[in-house]
Parts: C-alpha cells; sequence; structure tokens
C-alpha cells in the first residue's frame, strides 16, 4: 500500500509521515501524481518521486530472498559507507549518491528501507518477467504545480506489475480501469507538536503530525472526480 492510501485510510507508519513531516501549514498543489494504465492483467503505473520508496519496498518483498540485479543509486544525506557495497560515490552540497550496481535480495533491501527510510532509493531491478521498477537514480526534487494547462509530471518511477492489489492501491476508485490519472493538494490545517522532554526543535518538527486533508483529483476512463480525504500523519 502506498503513503497516500495509507494517509486516507488512518493506517500510518514511518513511510507515511516522512512524506508530509516537511510541510509547513498552508496548500501543497500537485502531490503524489500518478499515470496508470491496464491492460488484460497487467498494470503500468507511473508516478512522481514521492512513492519511490514504498515501490522498492514492495518489489522487495516480493523478490524475498531471491537475489537480482539492482541498479541506480541511494541519495542520502546520511554516510552509509559501511553499510553499502556500492561501486561509486558522487557528492553535491553535502547529499551523497551511492551509486548500485550489484546482486542484491529482497531482504538486504528491505532491511536497508527499514534502517533508513529517509534516504532516497533510486533503484532499479526486475523480481520476474511481471514484475518489473524503474526509478531515476538521482535526488527528488520538490514537487512543483505544472504551469499554465501543463499538468505536472509522473515520470520519476515506473512499475509494471501484474499484482492486483497493488494496482487497486493507486487506483481503488474502479477496479477495472483502462487508464487513470490522478495527483493529489495536500492542505495541512494545523500542526500537532509530540509531548516530548526533546529540547531540538528540528527533532521535535520531525515528531510532530500534520493534520488536515488530501485531496484527491482523479480522471478515470475519461471520468473526472474531485474529492476530500481528512487525514493525520
Amino acid at each position: 500500500m502506498n503513503f497516500i492510501k495509507k494517509a486516507i485510510e488512518g493506517n500510518m507508519d514511518e513511510f507515511t509521515h516522512i512524506q508530509f513531516q516537511k510541510f509547513s501549514k498552508g496548500l501543497f498543489k500537485d502531490r503524489g501524481v500518478v499515470k496508470a494504465k491496464k491492460t488484460k492483467d497487467k498494470y503500468t503505473i507511473n508516478t512522481s518521486s514521492e512513492f519511490g520508496n514504498e515501490l522498492v519496498l514492495m518489489m522487495a518483498k516480493k523478490l524475498g530472498s531471491t537475489k537480482t540485479k539492482v541498479t541506480g543509486a541511494i541519495v542520502s544525506t546520511s554516510d552509509l559507507k559501511t553499510r553499502l557495497d556500492f561501486e561509486d560515490l558522487k557528492q553535491f552540497q553535502g547529499v551523497k549518491r551511492y551509486m548500485i550496481n550489484k546482486e542484491m535480495s529482497g531482504d538486504e533491501l528491505v532491511s536497508l528501507l527499514n534502517e533508513f527510510p529517509k534516504s532516497f532509493f533510486g533503484l532499479t531491478f526486475n523480481v520476474d518477467e511481471n514484475n518489473t521498477l524503474k526509478i531515476k537514480d538521482k535526488a527528488p526534487k520538490s514537487g512543483k504545480p505544472g504551469k499554465g494547462d501543463e499538468e505536472p509530471k509522473a515520470d520519476f518511477c515506473k512499475l509494471i506489475t501484474n499484482d492486483k492489489e497493488i494496482g487497486k492501491s493507486f487506483v481503488f476508485e474502479k477496479d477495472d480501469f483502462k487508464k487513470a490519472e490522478i495527483k493529489h493538494n495536500f492542505v495541512i490545517e494545523s500542526i500537532i507538536l509530540p509531548k516530548t522532554d526533546e529540547k531540538d526543535f528540528a527533532k521535535i518538527r520531525e515528531m510532530a503530525k500534520r493534520q488536515g486533508k488530501i485531496v484527491r483529483i482523479t480522471n478515470i476512463d475519461d471520468v473526472k472526480s474531485e474529492k476530500e480525504y481528512p487525514f493525520t500523519a
């Protein structure tokens, strides 16, 4: 399940919280962009970067103890040298790109994701002939609204899968759709500070929950719709 569906259903986890912790109060448009197609039993799902880590997690869990060739980069401000067998390290303004080109198991990827959830896993790998994932191997940029009549792009991640549950988690309005375009506006109405003895304001801000609503704007098989969902994350 992806962070949008988890937020809407109230199934919070760390990956979902991380997606919202950077926001202050206000309106943030054109987030969590999805373009999806369904052909027979196969889904082709293109998304903006926010879904990247969860897509890696979904496919890594499918892979399990099996190994596959993994390429791309893990992007982080943390020092991961002792935890990664990387091919090259590129740095710019404190952001490190650990270039990956090796055989890895799904279990290894799950462990790294759980250990470093704030890092970005821009990885490409195949689970089998029916499940393939490709993510750009660079640091994602903050989402920006489309200019004028231009729609925001869903071109950072591409998943091809025959997993119906994954397909339904991205397009849950209609089971047997052919094509769907989805974007979200986040309306952050309040920031709920934690009850803690922590003195570091930066850490308190990270721990704080955002409360408001997600405006889900869909165009599914040429039927347009807009719906609001309250959330706390």
